[in-house]
């Protein structure tokens, strides 16, 4: 099974850019204000406040783009933001009998997706995807595979 939510890029570059100008105007209308017009006592203060609350929840929420590939023996995982140079991406591939277990945590807004595998080092690794921009319809997707992935593998352990 595919999953990407790839094709919403240019809709969550569109929010991010939209933030980013709205905090730019709420900057300059916060300095002007306060040095220029005096329009505006104390609550020119929300001019700052609400446009970056936004762009900081908007970036808390993590990566953006989110990709899963389960076709043939392998597991896919990609998880990038729509910025290329604001960090690195996540890209992880590895074979299904590997897969332990996985937990979906939800606080709040934000969504993320812990899948342990197993590791001849160590013998479990933790890996961690950032799931907030997949719709419901996505996630029960995601956890429909992955199950059907986990179920296999305890099939075939027992």
């Amino acid at each position: 099974m595919r999953l990407s939510n790839r094709n919403k890029a240019s809709a969550y570059n569109f929010v991010h850019t939209l933030l980013v100008m709205m905090a730019l105007f709420g900057i300059a209308a916060f300095l002007l204000n306060e040095y220029r017009f005096h329009a505006v006592g104390e609550e020119s203060y929300i001019f700052l406040i609400v446009p970056i609350l936004l762009l900081v929840i908007f970036h808390l929420n993590g990566r953006q783009i989110f990709e899963y590939d389960s076709d043939g023996e392998a597991l896919n995982f990609k998880n990038r933001n729509i910025i290329p140079f604001l960090d690195r991406s996540l890209h992880d591939e590895f074979p299904k009998y590997k897969l332990i277990k996985y937990e979906i945590v939800r606080i709040f807004f934000i969504k993320r997706l812990y899948v342990t595998i197993s590791s001849k080092n160590t013998g479990s690794t933790i890996l961690k995807y950032e799931i907030s921009y997949l719709s419901q319809k996505e996630i029960n997707n995601l956890k429909l595979s992955l199950n059907k992935v986990v179920k296999t593998n305890k099939e075939n352990n027992d």
